[in-house]
Parts: structure tokens; sequence; C-alpha cells
């Protein structure tokens, strides 16, 4: 199974998600640069929490490894890691050693970050893999270990599951690989 060529994203494609509980709303923009594949956006909501406003800025290689990323709140709060040979820093260039065995992150207001698993690997139906994520929280912006598995159970269909057993969902994907709608969370609009 296969998703389409990242050079299709030489024209920036736009796309929006908002919650399917409370207020919010998601825009992405996802391009081609000379060194792969960057997603930005802007994220409002409200989910059981605070208010919040965020705005990111992701860099992935060419199949979906991320290299770099950066967080910012409304309020000032910011955060920015970078990877290279597989081994994570903070902005300042201290090495952050317990984050080495993650190479994707997932951002706790974003559908979009279940995309970069998905579209890193290749993938067979029935095929189960478990992933150690950067976890970002909004509201605190401290990163942690999320171990989380996806299960390919059809060409564009993944099912997702939080490796403490808390959690699962079916997430449909497009032909990029990005989440259509992700049942009791997002749903896309756009």
């Amino acid at each position: 199974m296969s998703f389409r060529d990242v050079a299709l994203l030489a024209v920036p494609r736009s796309l929006r998600w908002r919650p399917v509980e409370g207020v919010g709303l998601e825009h992405l923009t996802l391009a081609t640069t000379q060194s792969g594949i960057r997603a930005e956006a802007v994220v409002i909501g409200e989910r059981g929490e605070p208010p919040y406003g965020v705005s990111y800025r992701i860099d992935c290689t060419a199949d979906f490894a991320v290299t770099s990323f950066a967080i910012a709140t409304t309020d000032g709060r910011r955060l920015a890691m970078e990877r290279r040979a597989g081994r994570w820093r903070d902005a300042a260039g201290t090495r952050l050693p317990a984050f080495d065995d993650c190479i994707d992150i997932d951002l706790q207001g974003s559908p979009f970050t279940n995309t970069l698993p998905i579209r890193r690997e290749r993938w067979e139906i029935g095929q189960s893999r478990t992933f150690a994520m950067l976890y970002i929280p909004f509201d605190d912006f401290v990163p942690t270990i999320d171990r989380q598995t996806y299960t390919c159970l059809a060409p564009r269909l993944f099912r997702y599951q939080a490796a403490d057993g808390s959690f699962e969902a079916e997430l449909p994907v497009d032909e990029d690989g990005l989440v259509v709608d992700y049942p009791s969370l997002f749903e896309r609009i756009r």
C-alpha cells in the first residue's frame, strides 16, 4: 500500500479539522521544502482544559521522519527541539537522550501528527507497529514518551491504540495519509 508521492505537495495543501466536542479549529498547511516536508499550523481549542492558542511548525525528511519542530502559545510559552543523526536536542543545543528512540512526535491537540508514523512506514494490511512517540501536551509543553500502536486495517484505514490500552480509534486517511476523521475527537472540514 502506498500514498501519493510527496512531490505532489509542491503546491502547498491546506487542511482544517475541528473538534467533535467543544470549540476549536486547526488550520494546517503542508508543503515540500528543499530538505523534505514542512507542516505549519495554528490550533485553537479548549477540550476539557483552559482555552489555548498554539502555532507549530514541524520539519520532516521526504519520508516524514521528524527533523525539528517548534511550538508557541499566544501567551508566550515556547518549545523547540531538533533531531540530528537520531539524537534530540533542545533549542539551546542540550542533548535529550531520553527521547532518542522517538522518531515521531504527537501534539496533544492535533490530528495531523498521526500522519507521521502512518506515512513514514510501508504497510501491509493486518500489519501492526508500535512507536515511541515524543508526546507534547499543550497545557505545559513538557515532552514525554508515549507508546502508540498503529494497525493497517485496509488501504486508507488504520487503528490507533494507546499502548496502555486506555484509548483506541479507527482513523480513515486520504491519499496523502492525512486523517479524515478521528472518531470522538476531530473531523476534517476541508
